[in-house]
């Protein structure tokens, strides 16, 4: 049987990955690029869409063609999926008015919600969201530069998403697929998929939205501007793609009610596959990805950004040391954290360095290390935060049993999974078992799996499922599990003791 090739690229916040899977979803060849992201002022955080989105695509997918040594030609069908979900308006040749406003990241859109539940009424933002409006919603991000930024709107031929953004420098069409779509630009849709005029009124006119399609629908085909600028070739299927959160899901296995995703990345983004809508004020949910199915997903604003922080700025020497001799600065960091003992001595950190998602919804939260004192080492420091992590994953875990949402498997995914000893930790906070799937490369693995659903070469979800490989298995130690009780109990109400003080800050 000859062999068949399928692409997958993924923008992500501080990283793009691609992989190139044959038939069998080996991975034939990998590229990642790293890039920067921009915080202009307190809870303002952007990318440059042709610096960063569109540079990394067509960096990676000429590395991954030399890489593999395949002609173009090899690859049948193409998928990308990038951070969701943001708000970039484009000319109608796709060229970018501004630079992108980010996910839930970026929360400065909170007198556009506070005028929109004024508008529209607690009670219809609640039938619309099944909570009230947060950071991660679209059409607060769009109204705000109506507001602030009149001759950006006035020329802004489309508003865009990071994944809408890639696909149509690929194709020239402009599409956004059903999952981000209708719950990130909710509730400027009909359930159809058709822009509503009445809810668009007095954030954007119905044409300024891109065309929702199925996920693995074929967007269009690879242009021939877009082949000579990313080594593929014309005519390409490209499919509509998705975001980065929902592509990963796929890419670990799941696909059907109970199945669980914790993507450990930049922040932590949760989802969990159901039979049914589950309306709760401090999570989030749609339809999913796999038809028939819905989800339940939530998201942290920091993860990886922490660990990120400690190292450029509190182990700079492993840094250092990483540059001189190879030796990875994470690894480095992780030195003696065994030996640290449960709840660090007494250190709480609180992980909202840039306000939170959920399940507090607070883009004014704060960072905070509790419990200080003189005999507290960085380590110390270090792990506490590892462990509010998974104090902030348990908070949720504990919304989907109120909410009674079964969890039938975890698959872990993302960078964070590199560091067992962080995986151990949150097994154990959680009282839960947590896999990771044996490819790990996350988003860009499911993008082209995905592609190769889009041109029929699997037939269902189902089929996927049967080229997922384990990995590794992360049973909790229950004795662990009961000593962190206690400090779960003080992390949850750490914030709110503290939180008329974090606004008044």
């Amino acid at each position: 049987m000859n062999k068949t090739y399928f692409m997958g690229i993924d923008t992500g916040t501080f990283e793009s990955k691609g992989v190139i899977i044959d038939n069998e979803c080996n991975v034939i060849a990998t590229h990642a690029a790293a890039h920067g992201m921009e915080n202009p002022k307190p809870n303002y955080f952007e990318h440059d869409a042709d610096k960063v989105w569109w540079h990394d695509f067509c960096l990676i997918s000429n590395a991954l063609l030399q890489k593999s040594g395949l002609d173009p030609k090899d690859i049948r069908a193409i998928g990308a999926s990038a951070l969701g979900a943001d708000c970039l308006p484009v000319d109608k040749d796709c060229n970018p008015l501004r630079k992108a406003i980010l996910y839930g990241i970026d929360a400065r859109a909170t007198k556009e919600m506070e005028w929109l539940t004024e508008y529209y009424g607690e009670d219809q933002i609640k039938a619309w969201y099944g909570r009230p409006l947060c950071s991660s919603d679209v059409m607060p991000k769009i109204l705000w530069i109506k507001n602030n930024e009149p001759e950006v709107y006035a020329k802004a031929h489309k508003f865009l998403t990071g994944s809408s953004f890639i696909t149509a420098k690929l194709t020239g069409k402009f599409t956004v697929d059903r999952f981000l779509g209708l719950a990130s630009f909710n509730p400027l849709y009909h359930s159809d998929g058709t822009p509503n005029p009445e809810t668009c009124k007095p954030i954007c006119r119905p044409d300024q939205l891109a065309d929702v399609m199925n996920t693995v629908d074929i967007a269009g085909h690879v242009t021939a501007k877009a082949a000579k600028e990313t080594g593929l070739a014309e005519g390409t299927p490209v499919i509509v793609g998705t975001d980065d959160s929902g592509a990963e899901a796929i890419s670990t296995g799941v696909l059907q009610p109970g199945d669980m995703m914790l993507q450990f990345g930049s922040s932590i983004y949760m989802i969990l596959c159901t039979d049914k809508l589950v309306n709760d004020d401090r999570i989030w949910r749609e339809e999913f990805i796999v038809p028939g199915t819905f989800d339940v997903s939530a998201g942290t604003n920091a993860a990886g950004t922490l660990t990120r922080w400690y190292r450029d700025n509190i182990f700079t020497d492993c840094l250092k040391a990483e540059k001189e001799t190879g030796v990875n600065a994470y690894s480095s960091m992780m030195e003696g954290i065994d030996k640290i003992p449960i709840g660090c001595d007494g250190l709480i950190t609180l992980p909202y360095f840039a306000g939170e998602r959920t399940p507090i919804n607070d883009p004014l939260a704060k960072g905070m290390l509790f419990g200080l004192t003189l005999s507290h080492t960085r380590q110390h420091m270090y792990r506490s935060t590892l462990e509010a992590v998974g104090y902030s994953i348990n908070q949720h875990f504990k919304i989907f049993e109120e909410d009674k949402v079964q969890i039938n498997k975890i698959m872990a995914v993302g960078g964070g999974t590199k560091n067992p000893g962080w995986m151990q930790i949150v097994a154990d906070i959680t009282g839960k078992t947590i896999a990771t799937a044996g490819v790990t490369i996350g988003a860009s693995f499911g993008d082209a799996m995905m592609a190769a659903m889009g041109i029929h070469f699997f037939d269902s979800f189902a089929d996927l499922a049967k080229k997922i490989k384990p990995g590794i298995t992360y049973t909790p130690n229950m004795e662990n599990h009961e000593k962190y009780k206690k400090y779960q109990k003080l992390f949850d109400e750490l914030y709110l003791a503290t939180k008329d003080l974090m606004h008044q800050l």
